[in-house]
């Protein structure tokens, strides 16, 4: 290939991502779809929050507290409150029918998620070595099938049928 080509291969593959990347930022402004993440995260936080809630609580009466069960303390009181802050959020969106799109609000769901993980797993750690690096392992795999799972059902080969293709004007 000549530079030329080269250089209209590359503008052609920036205008299908641009084109794609719009489908997709279409398709999740559909509140339809917000109102289904809406739901789901309504799940996950309060699931995260009562996992919290009940892995925490034999770690209230001890005197003194090892590494791990120390570590998946601290990993709930970070996350407990985010998650009740998010739940209640998730009320708001559901009233508004849309969800929010502050960047503190993804950094928090980020940090909840991510630290009642931590605190799931340093709790297995703490009962077993064994059983903690199993639900860390079983953990990653489980974030796979979902994201396959997901990718499956929303990005098959039908999805850009699914909403009206935008014309561009010709030159």
């Amino acid at each position: 290939m000549t530079e030329d080509e080269d250089l209209l291969a590359a503008q052609d593959q920036a205008v299908e991502a641009e084109r794609i990347r719009q489908e997709v930022e279409d398709a999740a402004s559909d509140p339809a779809a917000q109102a289904e993440w809406i739901r789901q995260s309504n799940l996950v936080f309060g699931g995260l929050a009562a996992a919290g809630l009940v892995v925490v609580q034999p770690f209230l009466t001890e005197s003194s507290l090892d590494p791990s069960a120390m570590v998946s303390v601290i990993a709930f009181a970070v996350s407990i409150p985010l998650l009740a802050a998010l739940l209640v959020l998730n009320r708001q969106e559901e009233f508004r029918h849309r969800a929010s799109r502050s960047a503190l609000v993804s950094i928090a769901k980020a940090v909840a998620q991510g630290s009642a993980f931590v605190g799931l797993t340093a709790a297995f750690w703490h009962i077993s070595i064994v059983a903690g690096i199993v639900f860390l392992a079983m953990g990653c795999i489980a974030v796979g099938v979902h994201s396959s799972g997901y990718v499956q059902l929303e990005y098959d080969s039908k999805f850009r049928s699914r909403y009206r293709q935008r014309r561009t004007p010709e030159a």
